[in-house]
């Protein structure tokens, strides 16, 4: 059963909030105090009088943080972590090795897969999830039914969900990865998403349902694809994502078929720009980043899954100094193999730290990475911040843990530099209690993972 979602929500005498705010401040001892999944203050602790609070939350011993916002991740692959036949592979086998199971995905299967990476997601401190569902095999009950799981799944545990309508229409007999059974033609994907965005996508600001859309990749994909795509995002006022710059294989493979880098051929048929950001990223050179930068268009940074597949290492430093927009991402379990982005914060900045050196961004600049730069990915201002007039999201952690002992000189770089392994003592999304005391607040976690197990194991049957 969900919890009641309350109007108004107070967390009183906040020992430490790091809001991520403009001015980059911190506040002590305050009261934190949302309407209607608004921030309507943070003022000193006892200062103002807040009546008729429907929840109030002590927070004598908190550490708060803005909600974490995830900007790429694919969440039916939870059924697919952890298999050991994989776990040497790079991207182009690992691909076409576990399309060979993805190609059974059904609506219980993303039911179920999504239940547990947002639930995985939400108890480690990230409020909004954005997932790229890409694989619609026939047969598997339309895709409607894929993304509408997709958002159930999100409602029940409370998560602020943005979906993507994803798609590939290369197979393998067309020069693609994927088997045939999960393309589609053009035209059945440019309904479909037609169709998803008006059904689905809120315009508003504190809106818990968006839609992008997200043509798989320059290698599972034509370019005719890719530019209708481009002119419907536009007529409909969406955002644009896909994967770019991977690996060296999509490299070699885009200059052995077009003769041209994956960027170029990307600028060519109307992928860049502020509506645009891309996955991954690692394989840009010096041109292509400052091109990034004056266009405005994005980078999800993957760090832990660009280590595990062996892919690189992105040039984040330098994105950041000229000005590319940057955001942070778990991408797909089966490549990470877990959904946790406090983990990723901590990831990427030793990873920088061991490849950049002093060059490397600060724990603070990851922690940012994860709210506000993700939060610009998706062109959602109001979220990944925590002042008057953002969204009501955030999570906090109890500073009396054994773990957090030595962690008070700066809390705003410990997510990075000690990590939180343990999950948030609460997170709240859009002013409701999500996760309390570490647990899901808003669902049986034991009954949700006793189903996800039985659901899993016939799924690789």
């Amino acid at each position: 059963m969900k919890e009641r979602q309350p109007g108004t929500i107070l967390v009183k005498n906040v020992m430490h909030l790091v809001p991520c705010d403009d001015a980059d401040r911190e506040y002590q001892n305050v009261d934190v105090y949302a309407r209607d999944g608004v921030i309507v203050s943070i003022s000193p602790a006892g200062k103002e009088t807040f009546p008729d609070v429907d929840e109030v939350i002590d927070g004598r011993h908190m550490v708060m943080y803005p909600g974490l916002v995830n900007t790429h991740h694919h969440l039916y692959q939870i059924f697919s972590r952890n298999l050991p036949q994989v776990q040497n592979m790079e991207l182009f086998d690992w691909l076409k090795t576990l399309y060979e199971i993805w190609k059974n995905l059904d609506d219980e299967v993303v039911y179920y897969s999504s239940l547990t990476g947002i639930g995985e997601l939400l108890k480690y401190g990230c409020t909004t999830i954005l997932d790229h569902h890409y694989v619609f095999p026939s047969g598997a009950g339309g895709s409607q039914d894929l993304l509408g799981a997709q958002f159930a799944a999100a409602d029940l545990l409370g998560a602020r969900f943005y979906a993507t309508r994803g798609s590939m229409d290369l197979s393998v007999k067309d020069g693609g990865l994927p088997p045939d059974s999960v393309v589609q033609s053009v035209d059945e994907i440019m309904r479909d998403s037609a169709d998803l965005v008006s059904r689905y996508h809120d315009r508003s600001p504190f809106a818990m349902h968006r839609v992008a859309l997200a043509p798989c990749s320059p290698f599972s994909v034509s370019d005719t694809l890719l530019k209708e795509t481009a002119v419907l995002a536009r007529d409909l006022h969406v955002r644009l994502h896909t994967h770019l710059c991977e690996t060296k294989d999509e490299e070699n493979y885009m200059l052995d078929r077009y003769g041209i880098r994956p960027l170029e051929y990307m600028r060519r048929l109307g992928w860049t720009g502020d509506d645009v950001w891309y996955a991954h990223g690692i394989h840009f050179n010096d041109e292509e980043l400052q091109f990034l930068a004056d266009t405005g268009t994005g980078v999800a940074h993957c760090p832990a899954s660009n280590m595990k597949l062996s892919s690189g290492v992105a040039r984040i430093p330098e994105m950041l100094k000229l000005g590319v927009k940057v955001g942070l991402a778990v991408d797909g379990a089966a490549s990470n193999d877990g959904s946790g982005l406090l983990e990723e914060i901590r990831t990427g900045y030793l990873l920088h730290r061991l490849h950049e050196s002093r060059e490397a961004p600060t724990g603070y600049d990851f922690l940012k990475l994860a709210t506000r730069g993700s939060a610009s990915l998706l062109g959602w201002p109001e979220i990944g911040r925590l002042e008057p007039g953002s969204a009501a999201d955030f999570f906090m952690v109890d500073s009396r843990r054994l773990e957090m002992v030595g962690v008070q000189k700066d809390f705003k770089s410990a997510p990075a530099t000690v990590g939180y392994r343990q999950p948030a003592d609460y997170t709240v999304a859009a002013g409701r209690v999500v996760v309390r005391e570490g647990r899901l607040a808003g669902a049986d976690e034991r009954e949700i993972a006793e189903r996800a197990n039985h659901v899993f194991e016939k799924y690789l049957a």
